[in-house]
Parts: C-alpha cells; sequence; structure tokens
C-alpha cells in the first residue's frame, strides 16, 4: 500500500513559490539550508538560494512535504490536480492570501478558488 509523502509542484521560480506556500500551511515553513545543501548547491553551480532548483517545505514529523521544481514552460491549462484548505474564518484567509500573492479566480456557494503567484489553483474552504 502506497503512503503520500510529497506534493511536487512544477514551477518557473521555486524559492519564491515555496514562500507563498509556506505562508499558506499552517506550521510549515521553507526547509533551512545547512552546509552540506549550500555545498550541493554550489557544486551544481548555484550561489544563490534564490536560483535554488528544488526547494522544499516542510513541517516537523508531518507529511506532506512540499518540493517546487524548476522546469522551463510555463503552466498553460487547468490544473488536474489541486488542493483545498480550510480556515475557521474563510473570507479573512482568502483576504490574507490575496495579500500574500495570490489571485481569486471564483466565488462557489462555500468555497473560494484562488491561484498562487504562478496560476496554480486551489480552495478555500470553511473549517
Amino acid at each position: 500500500m502506497a503512503v503520500l509523502r510529497d506534493v511536487v509542484f512544477d514551477c518557473h521560480h521555486p524559492a519564491s513559490l515555496a514562500r507563498f506556500w509556506a505562508e499558506v500551511l499552517d506550521g510549515y515553513t521553507v526547509a533551512p539550508y545547512d552546509d552540506e545543501e549550500l555545498a550541493r548547491l554550489r557544486a551544481m553551480g548555484v550561489h544563490d538560494v534564490e536560483d535554488d532548483p528544488s526547494v522544499l517545505v516542510e513541517a516537523p514529523g508531518r507529511v506532506p512535504r512540499y518540493f517546487f521544481n524548476r522546469v522551463p514552460e510555463p503552466k498553460t491549462v487547468k490544473n488536474r490536480v489541486h488542493l483545498d484548505v480550510h480556515a475557521a474564518d474563510r473570507d479573512a484567509e482568502v483576504a490574507r492570501l490575496v495579500a500574500a500573492g495570490a489571485s481569486e479566480v471564483g466565488r462557489h456557494e462555500s468555497w473560494v478558488v484562488l491561484a498562487d503567484p504562478e496560476g496554480n489553483e486551489f480552495c478555500v474552504f470553511p473549517a
């Protein structure tokens, strides 16, 4: 039986999209860069973490983890899979996420569809 461990987003700029999703997800942060990881990046020719081609967002002891991987092509169609998040105050959370860089795509009776800064749709539901 398979167990979900990671959710992976293809994107244009992993560092900024990872920061956005760390802001969205309660308890999650961008994984810190230790000396070993910085050395691995330098060996790949990456000298600034803003140029990291694969950024991890995680919460200690929790799954899933979220990886943001650079790909050359832009997003062109609707997501085939998306995330749903729940918040005690849906409208306040939508306002917070829009201020953080999301855009509102549509409103429905109980949920709001947003897009992250690179256009990936996700939904906000009341808790």
